[in-house]
């Protein structure tokens, strides 16, 4: 069957209308109206995070609900592209419940590549869909010196996690992003692209020709690098209770920032080129009518439009 986006529920927060306060509060907290020290008081200082040299190891964090179709990218440029020069554990979140990446994920795992070690993590829906929670649980459990949060429309073109490893060296930063994302137009579900990966798992590559350079001034939600020191004192998110409860539906990560704010910084921006996300209209993991389908597509492609004026 091709790909067939879901339609879209709004993220009513399962707790009513305390929880809508609640993340109403959190999200302008966030903007820098109150400050981070009344949840975290304080965050490792650049000398307490060890300067780690030579072959780094990098956990890499990604979750996925039906959207298998463009996790298999994310999972094949670990395989067509393997890491040669750092060791790398590719960490997804899923669930049972969504077989075409449960299927897409038994099929990576049968590859044995070189310096990468699979990781699957299966949650409960509630769980799953709160993105938080499961960030929260890799960061506290990992044992790698940096790990990187992503989404999985995310992909690692070739010398892409080596560069990374080399920009990584000796550094003590809290937060890092690489500084140039190169992404993709806003595809429709009947794209190509989209509908290349239809039908039995297989390995599949992109087209780096058809994505565009886009300079980044934070670490966004899929961008998000932490000293693996910083992940395991502190969590993802962890002392900021609304984001470690579960959700009816996907949550909007609007625990992004909330990270971002927490730790006192943007992030620094280091050079990691072949780094490739591919965008897209129709969010698959929300269900909704056609009309309101329609306008969030509309107004999607209104705020990238407007994010990306005048970035390169």
């Amino acid at each position: 069957m091709a790909y067939r986006p879901e339609k879209h529920v709004a993220d009513v927060p399962p707790g009513g209308l305390k929880d809508a306060a609640e993340l109403w509060f959190l999200r302008l907290a966030a903007s820098g109206m109150v400050p981070a020290r009344w949840y975290l008081p304080e965050v490792p200082a650049p000398d307490q995070l060890t300067a780690r040299t030579g072959r780094l190891s990098l956990e890499i964090v990604s979750h996925c609900w039906r959207y298998s179709h463009l996790l298999a990218y994310q999972l094949s440029s670990l395989v067509l592209h393997p890491p040669q020069d750092v060791d790398v554990t590719m960490t997804v979140f899923h669930a049972a419940e969504d077989p075409g990446t449960v299927a897409l994920l038994d099929f990576i795992g049968a590859h044995e590549v070189p310096g990468v070690t699979w990781n699957w993590r299966a949650l409960d829906r509630g769980h799953l869909f709160r993105r938080a929670i499961g960030r929260n649980q890799a960061a506290k459990q990992t044992a790698a010196d940096w790990i990187w949060f992503t989404d999985c429309d995310v992909v690692f073109g070739p010398g892409c996690l080596d560069q990374l490893g080399e920009a990584l060296q000796g550094r003590r930063d809290v937060l890092v992003f690489p500084r140039v994302e190169c992404c993709s137009d806003l595809l429709e579900s009947a794209d190509p692209l989209l509908q290349a990966t239809d039908g039995t798992p297989r390995l599949v590559d992109i087209d780096h020709s058809d994505f565009t350079p886009r300079n980044r001034d934070r670490a966004t939600g899929p961008l998000q690098i932490t000293h693996g020191d910083v992940a395991r004192a502190l969590g993802y998110c962890e002392v900021l209770r609304y984001y470690q409860k579960s959700s009816r539906q996907w949550a909007k990560a609007h625990e992004d920032r909330a990270f971002r704010w927490l730790l006192r910084t943007p992030g620094v921006a280091l050079e990691v080129p072949g780094v490739y996300r591919i965008r897209h209209v129709s969010k698959g993991r929300y269900q909704g009518g056609r009309t309101s389908n329609s306008m969030r597509a509309l107004i999607r492609r209104y705020q990238i439009g407007w994010r990306e004026r005048g970035s390169s």
